[in-house]
């Protein structure tokens, strides 16, 4: 049973300060997904993972749950809901933007998380929708609203437990907002029993099903049975050409154009999530439930990350499937690093990944610190490139996040020319895709990964959307295949739930 000193969480919480109580044990009877399993019926819960370079787990995976605050953005309108029990006890409209709100609420929410717990203990957590530059930019996004879901979510986890996968420790973290109407004494005991019901509830065993290994040959071709899309070829045909002529005409270098895909679905958003992180690990693996809604991802590229004042941005450009083996690896390696088309396309996000890091960061200290690396994941490689700056100190977290946002990775050269270009071509909102998934630390810090290779899933049914990068010699039909390609990996995934349900 937990039981934290009484006189020192007085002592701070009669100063209103926010103070973290919590415990660790060995996590070696547990795993972030079986502890996912255990709490998958709360309303709001989220799960983020990482596996480094393909096949190296991340050091943290957190679960977050029971928000007592969610921060949520609607076209021009933002909104504070207060959640108790995981009911909407109340709703605020903020005054200001819905950028200066969130500002507004990071900063009531800050302060030092101690170094002996995780970096991401407490904060805000969700996703920015691609659309949410219009708050920065004057793009009028007027495409058809498929999904009718928020345009952003951020939720402030009073309960988190956090796998240290170096050390093999699971931590229990509750953090307690000083209440006005509740004495230090009920404050401590509510707190108590709510890390002890959590205690309490990883006790209890899962059950699994004896795992059947897919056969990816004979169900490969199923993949895009019963899937429909917004695009046909045809239309997404055309929509290069009028790319190209931007691109003739000096508008644009390049941009991205995507298309969604969507299938009605028998599994549950958790099975596939597994399937997907077993399919295809990724430095920035998500599982996150809000209410009526569902996100999944498997994301390769960071969006922005602040981490001790330091902002990084790390473009990705540069694609091809690994080998069999490493001498094959090596010769394919070699040819990409010798495609002027790749090489070309890399460059010009690079020098916007520069421009980017620029705007929140002070003069002179932004450096390209790896340039054009080959990268390995789990089935493909990258060519990567880093670029870091020393953060102004009156920009915060926030700013540094949207400083890179959308990436160019989804939306083209120059920016500002792409989203327009986008926004006319395209025919439905982008949503999610293209937008963010990260956290908000509470300490100041930020990391946040580009909704590639994510889905959303509601009313039983998941919406995939995939792009291709169109520049001055593509080929329509290429391109066309490049966004089911780049789909492949959650119809994969949607495949092979059924292998996951527990």
């Amino acid at each position: 049973m937990f039981n934290p000193n009484f006189n020192n969480f007085k002592k701070k919480y009669n100063l209103s300060k926010p103070q973290l109580l919590y415990t660790a044990l060995s996590a070696d009877l547990y795993t972030p997904v079986s502890t996912l399993i255990k709490f998958q019926k709360e309303k709001y819960i989220f799960l983020f993972e990482s596996v480094e370079k393909g096949n190296h787990r991340g050091r943290y995976s957190a679960i977050g749950i029971k928000p007592d605050l969610i921060w949520e953005c609607k076209n021009n309108e933002s909104f504070l809901k207060h959640v108790s029990e995981n009911k909407i006890c109340g709703v605020i409209k903020n005054k200001f933007s819905p950028i200066q709100s969130l500002k507004k609420l990071f900063k009531k929410n800050k302060f030092k998380i101690p170094e002996y717990l995780p970096p991401m203990s407490s904060g805000l957590f969700g996703y920015l929708g691609y659309e949410m530059i219009s708050h920065f930019e004057e793009i009028n996004f007027k495409n058809k609203d498929i999904l009718k879901l928020p345009d952003s979510i951020f939720i402030r986890p009073t309960l988190m437990l956090i796998f240290d996968n170096i050390k093999d420790n699971l931590f229990i973290i509750k953090t307690v907002w000083p209440e006005k109407k509740i004495s230090p004494k009920q404050k401590l005991n509510s707190s108590i029993k709510e890390i002890n019901w959590v205690l309490n509830k990883l006790k209890k065993s899962v059950k699994f099903k004896n795992f059947k290994k897919p056969n990816s040959i004979s169900e490969k071709k199923y993949l895009y049975k019963n899937v429909k899309s917004n695009v046909n070829f045809a239309e997404f045909k055309k929509n290069v050409i009028k790319a190209k002529e931007y691109i003739f005409n000096g508008d644009i270098f390049q941009v991205v154009l995507s298309r969604y895909f969507r299938k009605r679905i028998n599994t549950s958003s958790v099975s596939i999530y597994r399937a997907l992180r077993y399919l295809n690990p990724s430095p920035y693996l998500f599982y996150i439930k809000f209410d009526n809604f569902s996100i999944v991802g498997s994301s390769p590229e960071i969006l922005v990350r602040l981490k001790e004042k330091i902002v990084t941005i790390r473009p990705i450009a540069g694609t091809r499937k690994r080998g069999k083996n490493a001498s094959e690896d090596v010769k394919i390696e070699k040819d990409l690093l010798s495609d002027p088309k790749e090489i070309s396309e890399h460059l010009m996000l690079l020098d916007l990944g520069r421009n980017d890091t620029s705007k929140v960061c002070n003069p002179g200290t932004v450096k390209v610190t790896d340039k054009m690396y080959v990268e390995y994941f789990s089935h493909v490689m990258h060519i990567v490139s880093n670029i870091k700056g020393e953060i102004k100190k009156k920009s915060d977290n926030v700013d540094a996040l949207f400083s890179g946002f959308p990436a160019g990775t989804v939306s083209g050269a120059p920016k500002i020319r792409a989203l327009e270009i986008i926004e006319e071509l395209e025919n439905t909102k982008r949503n999610i895709y293209a937008g963010g998934i990260g956290y908000l630390s509470a300490d100041g810090n930020l990391d946040s990964c580009i909704a590639l290779r994510t889905a959303v899933i509601t009313n039983k049914h998941i919406y995939i959307q995939a792009g291709a990068g169109i520049v001055a010699d593509s080929d329509p039909k290429s391109e066309f295949k490049e966004t089911e390609n780049k789909a492949l990996a959650i119809l994969q995934a949607t495949n092979y739930a059924k292998y996951f349900e527990d």
